[in-house]
């Protein structure tokens, strides 16, 4: 079975403590990820599997890991997270990439659920909203705030 056959049938599943929300955290700030990997730690049925600081970084890692969710920040030195959300798109078609980011140019929304995007998120968005952000396009939605 291909990591992304299991993926396939590893979404059909409800997130629980026993089988959580697997999450894959890119951004160039290593102490933003810090925060939200403190943040989602909290959460039962969300695990976080893996922190990239690039888009290029991102795509290995989303290949190895085959994560649920990859949280990813627009721009990013080397490769940023547009670009990177089409190429991990063609390696894990079953990953859902969620745009973490501080731009809110409508060019950017566009490009990045052009680029296969499920979400689109202001950095300003509370706490709170960031884990039920994550369930909501988990369970096939699409989330843009």
């Amino acid at each position: 079975m291909t990591v992304d056959e299991r993926r396939s049938e590893e979404a059909l599943r409800t997130p629980s403590e026993a089988n959580p929300i697997r999450v894959l955290i890119v951004d160039d700030h290593a102490l933003f990820r810090r925060g939200l990997e403190m943040v989602l730690a909290q959460e039962v049925d969300i695990e976080v599997v893996g922190e990239a600081a690039d888009g290029s970084e991102a795509v290995t890692m989303a290949a190895e890991m085959a994560p649920d969710i990859v949280l990813m920040d627009v721009r990013m030195p080397r490769r940023g997270g547009i670009d990177a959300t089409s190429a991990i798109k063609e390696k894990v078609p079953s990953a859902k990439i969620v745009m973490l980011t501080i731009s809110d140019e409508e060019a950017d929304l566009f490009d990045a659920i052009k680029a296969g995007a499920m979400g689109y998120l202001l950095k300003e968005i509370s706490i709170d909203e960031v884990a039920a952000d994550i369930r909501a396009v988990y369970n096939q939605g699409r989330v843009v705030k």
